[in-house]
Order: C-alpha cells, then structure tokens, then sequence
C-alpha cells in the first residue's frame, strides 16, 4: 500500500510527542491516557514499541490506528497478530485483530480518555479499528 502526503506529514510531526510518551511509558510515568504495544517488526523480527491511546476495557484492548493500514504497527499485526501491550502498568500478551468493517470513528467516540480520541479523529488519514484480545490476566507476559 503506497502511503499518502498526510500521512508522511503526520508522521514527522507526531515523532517527537512519539519518542517522548514512549520514554515516558517505558518508565511508568505517562499519563493514563496512553498505552504502548509491542509488535513484532515484520521484516526484522525485532520487537517494535509504539505509544497508542489506552483502550482497556477488561480483557480486550480497543485501539483506532489513526492512519490504517499505512501505519507500521499494523503491518506488522497483519504479519503476526501475538502483541503485548503496556498498560496500567504492567505488560500484557495477546492476539489482535484488524477490523476493517467495524466504524474506526464511531468506536474511537466509545474509548475513554476522549480529548486525545479528538485529536486522533482530527489527524486520521485512514482510520481502522484493532481489537486485542488479552490472555488471561493470572498468566506470566
């Protein structure tokens, strides 16, 4: 999929605030609103952090990934769904899964933690929707 203008422009605005809540989520220290995943990078195998808005509800994380299936994160969902996410606290694995029917808009309104959905909504190049379906909590990450 060829990425479009917005969505590199995003991208080099959105690095720093990125790198910054990423340091800030790797020590436990940001703001309750954001969650970082970990996906598996598709080409080097190598673990992949990026910080995402936090869509915990129970056992399965919600997230609106602004930019589709643009986003890198995703690609790397599609080629291997088992992710783990950070968020409260602590780390948690999983299996996600991209929605591509469901209504990105519409759900990003059901998440919590709105002003930062409104931001995502005003940024979004593509929106689509990722559930992720948690393990059990009692279960080592």
């Amino acid at each position: 999929m060829r990425r479009t203008r917005k969505y590199r422009w995003m991208v080099r605005l959105e690095l720093p605030h990125n790198l910054f809540a990423r340091w800030l989520l790797r020590r436990g220290i940001a703001p309750r609103a954001y969650a970082l995943l970990e996906t598996v990078g598709r080409r080097t195998g190598r673990p992949r952090q990026t910080p995402v808005g936090d869509g915990l509800a129970g056992d399965t994380f919600w997230l609106v990934a602004v930019h589709g299936m643009q986003a890198d994160y995703v690609r790397n969902i599609l080629a291997n769904p088992r992710v783990r996410v950070k968020a409260g606290g602590r780390w948690r694995t999983g299996t996600a899964q991209v929605l591509t029917e469901d209504d990105a808009t519409a759900r990003s309104k059901t998440l919590p933690h709105q002003w930062d959905k409104a931001i995502g909504r005003a940024m979004a190049t593509q929106p689509v929707t990722i559930r992720i379906d948690l393990d059990p909590a009692d279960q080592p990450a």
